[in-house]
């Protein structure tokens, strides 16, 4: 029976720190390319482009969270995914430099007007010759409504009822341009034709539009397009609209079950499951041999200060965890989120955590799994994963930076093409042909 091949792509984002607290100080992070110089993101994506992957993946904030102690000292003393600088003016300066690797960034739509995402994207996916992908997601923290003069996020459901409105604009504008309505005819004096170029005069219950497009049709008609929602109304909205998800289950027998679920939806909605890759976050620790790669692992792991982790955790529950007791053993708890992840890392740990514990754990890694080893060990781990879960790849996200994706595209990337687990070479040239490439 021919094995399934995997998607790749990396994780990033534009600050000094990803899903690792401990990235900034880690030692074999380069001091000489730091994380605020664009030619970083242009070596990375040279590096990926190597490696055959996917696409390079940014995620995106626009906060700086004070959910911990209710100040913005520990995520700024920590790096706590802050600052955050914008991807989007990156992916101009990456795809200038490579050829094909896919460039994704986080945009959200809870602060803008759909026709100035469709002008952005359409625009980017020009100047990347087809390679553009939108992660698309809405506000989730009340300090990024703040930030943008409102006083409190829209209620879960209407942001995705919102969102739905948002696409159907989105994909109007950018079909507005028929593919042949650029004539470019100098004898003619026509540079395009009227009747091919088409208004939406769009009215619904959250946008009005009445377009057209000022961007003609882009290489893919738009970006492709990814998603990472979690919850009923997220899954539905990924199920509809996703070309990529990027999902995070700490272990294989619960991301299989993310799996099936997002599939049968999309059966649901009549798209083929293929047509859309789950992307299952890990991050990789490799080494010569297995107590070299478990060194690294405790030095990594040992750089996440305590503080740290409850700050980042406190984000991610949107909730001050100093009112809680940070070093009793955790007891059960009325934060659903929080009791699943003290569940989850005391299962890792084999053994009930203190609350600082769960948090610095979390500091770690944001609950992506850390597979660790040599190349064929962590081959090992991620072919395991992948056949518990059915496919379709993972996100890959660094400890370090530039130095661990190397490692990566260098060691495991041969190991695995040489099982037959990976492709050896790009089949087409655009975002949506390689995550349709089998």
């Amino acid at each position: 029976m021919k094995k399934k091949k995997m998607h790749f792509a990396q994780f990033v984002m534009h600050g000094p720190t990803y899903h690792s607290l401990a990235m900034w100080r880690h030692p074999e992070t380069r001091r000489d390319l730091p994380w605020d110089r664009p030619e970083l993101y242009q070596h990375i994506a040279k590096v990926c482009e190597r490696g055959k992957l996917d696409m390079v993946f940014f995620a995106d904030l626009s906060f700086i969270s004070d959910a911990f102690q209710k100040s913005l000292a520990p995520a700024l003393r920590c790096a706590t995914q802050a600052p955050m600088h914008d991807p989007m003016p990156l992916l101009s300066w990456m795809g200038a430099v490579t050829d094909t690797i896919g460039l994704a960034a986080t945009f959200s739509i809870s602060h803008h007007h759909p026709f100035y995402a469709a002008r952005v994207w359409a625009s980017i996916d020009h100047l990347t010759r087809g390679r553009a992908a939108w992660n698309i997601v809405t506000s989730v923290n009340h300090n990024e409504s703040n930030n943008y003069g409102e006083d409190a996020l829209l209620e879960h459901d209407l942001r995705y009822d919102r969102a739905e409105e948002f696409m159907e604009v989105c994909k109007k504008l950018w079909n507005s341009w028929d593919e042949d309505a650029v004539r470019a005819d100098r004898e003619a004096g026509i540079f395009a034709d009227p009747e091919k170029v088409h208004r939406l005069d769009h009215e619904g219950r959250f946008f009005r539009c009445r377009g057209p497009l000022t961007v003609t049709r882009s290489p893919q008609v738009g970006p492709a397009l990814i998603q990472a929602g979690a919850s009923p109304k997220g899954r539905a909205f990924a199920a509809r609209h996703a070309e990529a998800i990027f999902a995070i289950n700490h272990f294989a027998e619960g991301a299989a079950d993310y799996y099936a679920d997002i599939k049968n939806r999309m059966e649901n909605e009549g798209r083929n499951p293929d047509h859309c890759k789950i992307l299952f976050g890990v991050q990789p620790i490799i080494a010569k041999t297995e107590t070299e790669a478990r060194d690294k692992q405790a030095l990594h792991n040992e750089l996440v200060p305590d503080e740290g982790g409850l700050a980042i955790l406190s984000s991610h529950m949107d909730y001050d965890l100093s009112k809680l007791e940070l070093d009793d053993v955790m007891q059960p708890i009325a934060l659903p989120g929080l009791q699943s992840m003290a569940e989850m890392y005391s299962r890792t740990a084999g053994k009930k955590l203190t609350l600082r514990e769960v948090a610095k754990m979390h500091g770690e890694s944001v609950s992506l799994p850390q597979f660790v080893g040599t190349s064929e060990q962590v081959a090992d781990q991620l072919e395991a994963y992948f056949d518990t879960v059915g496919g379709d790849g993972f996100m890959l996200s660094a400890t370090h930076s530039p130095g661990a994706i190397e490692e990566f595209v260098d060691l495991v990337i041969p190991e695995l093409q040489k099982r037959g687990r990976f492709r050896t070479e790009y089949a087409g040239k655009t975002q949506r042909e390689h995550l349709l490439q089998e």
